[in-house]
């Protein structure tokens, strides 16, 4: 093990290696054709080859290089399947686990951060971390009150190598594009670095924690783990045990991929809405499917709990009512004010004239989720999303190019398609519709009351009904309002590829 490689030279070379080593591979791999092995087996060759030198390259540089892996790793969905079956192991190894610092450096980091007397703060503290990520790693440990706690380290220089990291591969982005074919990496990793300031500062990160925790503190399908003590470079939260998502995706039974899909999208949907706050990395790694603290309805024996805070998008309205009014509209079948819509938020420069109906045609596929009482999100389905916008002779593709994604819009856009990502991987059956009734503003509209005429006189009440009731029932009605986009297969939300 060793310290995170830090100058800038190293991890240049290093990053310019991955497109380099492709090309080579590619040679070899003309060369073993000529040899007489068949075209598939080379390919597959290959593409193993290549996933490894990814994960072995972005895991060890840490820093922005596997920021950009892990966001990658949750659109391997969209790839197709000869393509995406080697990446797909790699990858998802970046959302758990990479090679980890020496014991001797997260000492050091303590010592400095917290005290020389660190060791007081904790009954146990196990050096072998727990998890690793692209600026810090994760070490279970227990708490000098006994609780059991996660100590998370920044590696030290991981804001220059963030930095440095995402600068190099924004230069050669266009050279990547082999490892995750037919995704436009440029604007993910310039949307990466405008967040990087956030990321690396863990007292913004511990405050979005703590009013999360706060928020969902009684709630009995999500579970966010409390701050316990927040440094500079250090930030130890409670512990929380559970299935790791990527582990649900790999192995879980079609309860716990239906459970964990229906909680995320809810998480997703009632979060801005509650807390003004959208967690803004939804990558398997930081979610855990965890047994329901009471027995009941057996749908409800897993709840969710939420780890990483680090990146938010901070909405204190909630999501844009105008998401909830477009898709709405979108269902309804209307153009006009669908196109009207996006023209006045900024999706459509002035500069700029389409065909309503064709932006109505260019959305509805991606909105199917939403469209029925349950969807199942696929592999294949967002694949067939994912070709029909990327293929240059789609309609999609020449639509899709004159649209415009407003600067406000950009981490939203992500997170949701993210999400979608990792609904997809679970292939997961989810009620999209139910989350969106709850939580999105604009996608129900509310009925105004019924005004009587001169002389009329109302109902009367049944007798076991009375107006106090019925205002607490009308309450309960008007809480059901706000979140987002649908989809996978005909049973809920949206995509892009």
């Amino acid at each position: 093990m060793s310290d995170l490689p830090r100058k800038a030279v190293t991890r240049t070379a290093k990053l310019a290696a991955l497109p380099l080593g492709f090309a080579g591979r590619a040679t070899w791999g003309l060369g073993k054709r000529i040899g007489g092995k068949s075209a598939e087996l080379v390919a597959r060759e290959v593409q193993q080859r290549t996933a490894d030198q990814l994960f072995k390259t972005l895991g060890e540089l840490k820093g922005g290089a596997m920021k950009l892996g892990q966001a990658l790793s949750v659109f391997e969905s969209a790839l197709p399947e000869e393509i995406a079956g080697p990446y797909r192991a790699a990858l998802t190894k970046l959302q758990e686990a990479a090679p980890p610092l020496p014991a001797r450096t997260v000492h050091g980091v303590l010592a400095e951060r917290i005290g020389e007397d660190w060791r007081d703060r904790f009954l146990e503290f196990e050096d072998t971390p727990a998890a690793a990520a692209s600026i810090g790693q994760v070490h279970r440990a227990v708490w000098h009150d006994g609780r059991a706690v996660a100590v998370k380290v920044q590696y030290p220089g991981a804001g220059e190598a963030l930095l440095s990291d995402l600068a190099q591969l924004s230069r050669f982005a266009r050279l990547l594009g082999p490892l995750v074919p037919g995704m436009d990496i440029k604007p993910l990793i310039k949307e990466l670095r405008e967040r990087v300031s956030e990321e690396l500062d863990y007292e913004l990160e511990a405050q979005a924690q703590r009013e999360h925790a706060a928020e969902f503190a009684d709630d009995p399908d999500v579970l966010i783990p409390q701050v316990v003590h927040q440094s500079d470079q250090v930030l130890v939260t409670e512990w929380i045990d559970g299935i790791p998502l990527s582990e649900v995706v790999a192995e879980g039974t079609e309860e716990q991929r239906d459970r964990a899909g229906q909680l995320l999208a809810r998480f997703l949907f009632s979060g801005p809405a509650r807390t003004g706050l959208l967690h803004a990395d939804p990558h398997p790694g930081n979610f855990r499917l965890l047994p329901a603290e009471e027995e009941g309805d057996p749908e409800s024996e897993w709840r969710l709990g939420v780890l990483d805070f680090g990146t938010v998008d901070r909405l204190p309205g909630g999501l844009p009512q105008t998401i909830g009014d477009s898709l709405r509209l979108a269902l309804e079948g209307d153009a006009a004010g669908v196109y009207r819509l996006l023209r006045e938020e900024g999706f459509v420069k002035e500069s700029i004239d389409l065909d309503p109906d064709a932006v109505l045609d260019y959305l509805l596929p991606i909105i199917e989720p939403t469209q029925v009482e349950e969807f199942t999100f696929t592999r294949g389905w967002l694949r067939e999303q994912a070709a029909r916008i990327a293929d240059p002779r789609s309609p999609a593709h020449q639509l899709g190019r004159q649209l415009n994604l407003p600067p406000s819009y950009v981490l939203i856009h992500r997170v949701t398609l993210s999400t979608i990502g990792v609904l997809c991987q679970l292939g997961a059956t989810v009620r999209m519709r139910d989350e969106l009734e709850a939580w999105l503003p604009g996608f129900l509209v509310e009925e105004e009351p019924e005004e009587f005429l001169e002389g009329e006189e109302p109902e009367a009440l049944p007798a076991q009904e009375s107006p106090e009731a019925e205002g607490a029932a009308g309450d309960n009605e008007a809480l059901e309002h706000a979140g987002n986009e649908g989809g996978s297969e005909r049973k809920g939300d949206t995509v892009e590829a």
